[in-house]
């Protein structure tokens, strides 16, 4: 019997491998195949079953025959080439459909013995061989599935009798309806005994349920016949990685690695089942076993999809319930519309168990993954199935919960030009598992927008209500928000007038989502949402309500705003949004008491207004007014971080209107300035906090000596100064902030040298040696800000270097003072004392406590500046080294000094790269003294310069009037233009 088997089963394979060849009649032969095909497990079956049939050889041996004989007629086709050979085709076709006919009437000879308790495996086989037997295949025609309206008055059996095969599936495997639904003890079980009263009837129906329920989970139990080799002879289960020992014995590689694992501490390792001794403990993978498992798998899960989907369209028939229970109840014509009332229940809960069942026995996440199986039939029974188990609402969350199925559908979904009927199903089965909420969620999240936008738009009020929960929760994508704001705004607008507060507030939190992202700004304001926002958060009063609709209309407007729309124009009722009345009641709301949400959108919706010059000037006077400075200073020392920084962004965008007052009240509050400076962060990282509260204080009036000694007295100096080390030490890269926050640390020490008058900062300022840090700023530095508050900082200092530097007293001593007469007679022959001298201030001069540039060696760092790009970084690196040409010092020293550091070329270099009058007077300044005082060196440089004259001549015709005098008075000493007595103009 082994060989004989064998030999069917190669002659199968190859006449399968051959009618995929055949170009001619695709569909027939692959039909023909396919019934080849399903009967490859029917001769395992036979081969391998523990209640051989008498009859088996004889069976094998016909089936031997014809298939011998369809073989010869497939090879026949293949070498077909002649002028006849469509006839001869039609002629063979008709050949192979006998043969299969004899294959089906040689498998109905199986007897029943042979299958057993495996009744599933029986049914399958009667179903086949009648369809065998009553197989036609039309010849250039397409077949094509083909449908028609069941007879009323019909059983389903007499209908399946009287139905003539149309279409077989040209799957290799397919498990059809009919499979199902020709086995008599399925179907002639009685599910309706009468109908005569409701409690009769409603037991009946739970007999009839749990029948129909155990008959769908026998067709789900079939599973292809295996072998005794896919058993691990250890766990007695299939093996997963079947692995063959020295032994030449192959078990399961967990099994087989536990066991050897086990048996480490021995001397001597034997194989579990042969007992041979193993002298290596290499395991090696059994490739073909594993292959052959795998393949197996595969098939049975194929197969129970498919038995799966059948015995769920059956379950759902309404031939299956309302026929067979039809003809069974008496003709009582008063009891119908009753009876039919309770078959539709009796269909939908029949239909749920089935889906139930079905659910339990079939893994949905298996049946999603053999979708994306590049064969096309069982992708296509994949979908039907998921199609009929989607029907059912019990199992809507559970098929949206396997991880990846939603995505898996949406791309089949619109894989329309590949796949039309597996897009179309798919686009069902989404249908269907849409109306779960939490689908439509997951839906979104693999970026399938139209669900809860149809819902968000179409849906009751409860739907939309939920939607609009979702779209406030979930993040989108970019290239979807903008979609997003041009469908759903309309609606989430009406719904902010809705009268339900759950509907109103979902539908802000999903406005504030929407608004959120800035490229939505001219579609919300389009929209008109702004209008409806600041009548929500200016007069709009709901009692009870509470969701606090003020902070919600606040912060979509403030998202608006924030994004950089056109304000100016804008009108809000009568009232433009630049009204006094508006910003009146804005900065009125902002008080201590306020909800602190409230009180940060608010203020945003401030700070975006300031950008408007028309509504700058209407919120500095009404922030005088109502004294709104006063609230903001105090919001400085709310706990909540996000409050903290927008109330000083408005207080810095204040400064230039208000800032003497800013700062007095300031000092007035109880842990400021300080709290500004020290222990505001505990992590180490440099927080957005830090640095808006470092550039704040930078920004007040530098000569505010209250903030300045206030600064002092808290003690805040140490602490800058070790911030700034730090951040020099670690760089700028350990946070966004660094570098703003580096800027405001310097700004805060420059402003202590605007008030050096004060004894106590002038002291402060040589006890942490000013000059030295700031001259190191210059350089160690990425930042511009830096570089200029550096600037600035050394020319306040150089500034009082003239004052602080005197001239050295020689102290007399005692013996002197004895002999006082003796020293005009000594005067003659004695040297005289020579003490350190500053060439420039004349006097005793040091970088720490006269703050003395030379002496600092900032001059040179302060040159460099002048080739920076930046503007402002050149003009005070240039208002720095002025201080050394001022009349109180010794300029001639000075120009010479300059000179020798090539400050003539640097300078020269400034003229021709900047245009901004303010660098141009200075330069012009510069140049007029290297002319006076350097002699032959500068003005050779000077004059040599092609350029000069004609930036001369330009800023003499175009420049202001400082300007212009100083370009003719060095176009004088040129001889550019004749000299003539002039008024002299000096710096």
């Amino acid at each position: 019997m082994a060989s004989v088997v064998e030999s069917l089963l190669t002659s199968i394979s190859e006449i399968i491998e051959s009618v995929t060849c055949i170009e001619q009649e695709k569909e027939s032969f692959a039909e023909i195949g396919c019934y080849l095909y399903r009967v490859f497990p029917v001769i395992m079956e036979l081969r391998t079953t523990e209640h051989t049939p008498k009859n088996a050889m004889v069976i094998l041996q016909s089936l031997s025959r014809s298939i011998t004989d369809a073989k010869d007629l497939v090879n026949k086709c293949q070498r077909g080439t002649n002028s006849n050979f469509d006839s001869e085709l039609k002629s063979t076709i008709s050949l192979l459909e006998r043969v299969i006919e004899d294959m089906g009437e040689c498998l109905s000879s199986i007897p029943s013995s042979t299958f057993q308790d495996q009744e599933y495996a029986e049914v399958a086989v009667q179903a086949l061989s009648n369809e065998m037997r009553s197989a036609h295949f039309e010849v250039g025609q397409r077949q094509v599935l083909q449908t028609k309206e069941l007879d009323p008055h019909k059983s389903f059996s007499e209908e399946e009798l009287n139905e003539e095969p149309i279409m077989v599936e040209s799957d290799l495997y397919p498990v059809s309806l009919e499979v199902s639904t020709d086995n008599s003890r399925f179907l002639n079980t009685p599910h309706f005994i009468e109908i005569q009263k409701p409690t009769s009837l409603n037991r009946q129906r739970k007999r009839s349920s749990s029948s129909s329920s155990t008959s769908l989970l026998k067709m789900t139990e079939y599973i292809e016949p295996m072998y005794e080799t896919f058993f691990c002879p250890l766990t007695k289960q299939i093996m997963d990685d079947p692995v063959t020992i020295q032994s030449g014995q192959t078990y399961d590689r967990k099994a087989i690695t536990k066991w050897l694992e086990e048996s480490e501490n021995s001397e001597e390792i034997f194989c579990p089942i042969t007992g041979k001794k193993l002298l290596s403990r290499v395991l090696r993978t059994n490739v073909a076993l594993k292959t052959t498992i795998e393949e197996w798998k595969e098939r049975n899960e194929v197969a129970r999809i498919k038995c799966s989907r059948s015995a769920l369209v059956l379950s759902a028939s309404p031939s299956f319930d309302v026929n067979q229970s039809l003809a069974c109840k008496e003709p009582h014509l008063q009891l119908f519309g009753y009876k039919t009332t309770i078959i539709d229940q009796t269909m939908a809960e029949t239909f749920k168990e089935a889906s139930m069942v079905i659910s339990e026995m079939v893994d949905i996440s298996t049946v999603i993954r053999m979708m994306s199986i590049d064969h096309r039939p069982i992708r296509h029974a994949a979908l039907q199935l998921l199609l009929e188990i989607s029907r059912s609402q019990s199992l809507w969350e559970k098929i949206g919960s396997v991880p990846g199925g939603i995505l898996m559908l949406i791309r089949i979904k619109y894989n329309l030009s590949v796949d039309a009927f597996s897009s179309e199903t798919a686009d069902e089965i989404l249908r269907n598992l849409e109306r779960s909420p939490e689908n439509i969620k997951m839906m979104v999240e693999n970026g399938f927008l139209e669900p809860l936008l149809k819902h968000l738009t179409e849906g009751t009020e409860e739907m939309q209500t939920e939607m609009a929960e979702y779209l406030g929760e979930i993040a989108l994508g970019h290239d979807s928000k903008t979609y997003v704001a041009e469908r759903a705004s309309p609606a989430l607008i009406k719904m902010v007038h809705s009268g339900n507060t759950m509907t109103r507030t979902a539908a802000f939190k999903a406005l504030a989502q929407i608004s959120s992202y800035h490229p939505n700004a001219k579609i919300l304001a389009n929209s008109g949402i702004i209008q409806i926002m600041v009548e929500e958060m200016l007069t709009r009063r709901i009692n009870g309500e509470p969701i606090n609709s003020k902070g919600e209309a606040a912060a979509i407007l403030a998202n608006i705003f924030e994004a950089g729309i056109d304000l100016e124009n804008l009108q809000v009722n009568s009232h433009g949004l630049a009204s006094d009345y508006v910003l009146y009641n804005i900065i009125d709301m902002i008080k201590l008491s306020t909800p602190v949400e409230l009180n940060i959108n608010l203020i945003r919706v401030l700070l975006c207004l300031t950008k408007s010059p028309k509504s700058m000037g209407t919120i500095v006077s009404m922030v005088k007014e109502i004294e709104a400075s006063n609230t903001l200073v105090e919001l400085l020392n709310n706990p909540h971080e996000e409050l903290g920084i927008v109330a000083i962004k408005l207080l810095i965008a204040l400064i230039p209107y208000m800032g003497h007052s800013i700062a007095e009240r300031l000092c007035k509050t109880a842990g400021q300035p300080e709290n500004l400076i020290i222990g505001q962060n505990e992590t180490g990282r440099i927080t957005q906090k830090q640095a808006v509260s470092a550039t704040f204080l930078a920004k007040l009036p530098h000569q505010s000596l209250t903030l300045n000694l206030a600064l002092l007295s808290k003690n805040t100096v140490p602490a800058i100064l070790q911030q700034i080390n730090q951040i020099q030490r670690t760089g700028i890269r350990t946070s966004r902030y660094a570098i703003p926050y580096l800027e405001g640390l310097v700004g805060i020490l420059v402003r202590f040298t605007t008030t050096l008058y004060e004894p106590r900062i002038l002291f402060l300022a040589r006890n942490y040696n000013f000059t030295s840090v700031l001259t190191e700023m210059l350089m160690k530095t990425s930042s511009d800000e830096v570089q200029r508050f550096a600037a600035v900082g050394l020319e306040n200092l150089s500034l009082e270097s003239i004052s602080l530097s005197k001239p050295p007293e020689i102290k007399k001593t005692k013996f002197l003072k004895h002999f006082y007469p003796l020293k005009f007679l000594f005067s003659g022959s004695s040297k005289k004392r020579k003490l350190p001298v500053c060439p420039v201030h004349r006097g005793a001069c040091s970088s720490q406590n006269t703050f003395c540039l030379v002496d600092a060696k900032a001059v040179e760092r302060l040159l460099a500046c002048l080739d920076h790009e930046n503007a402002e970084v050149v003009e005070a690196a240039l208002s720095a080294i002025c201080t050394l040409l001022d009349d109180k010092v010794d300029v001639d020293k000075s120009v010479g000094m300059l000179c020798e550091v090539n400050a003539t070329q640097h300078v020269l270099n400034v003229v021709k790269e900047h245009k901004g009058e303010g660098l141009r007077q200075k330069s012009f300044w510069l140049i007029d003294r290297f002319l006076l005082k350097g002699g032959k060196r500068p003005a050779s440089d000077i004059s040599q310069d092609r350029l000069l004259p004609a930036t001369l001549v330009s800023a003499f015709h175009h420049g202001d009037i400082d300007t212009r005098q100083m370009a003719e008075k060095i176009l004088r000493h040129l001889n550019k233009m004749p000299d003539f007595p002039t008024s002299h103009y000096t710096m």
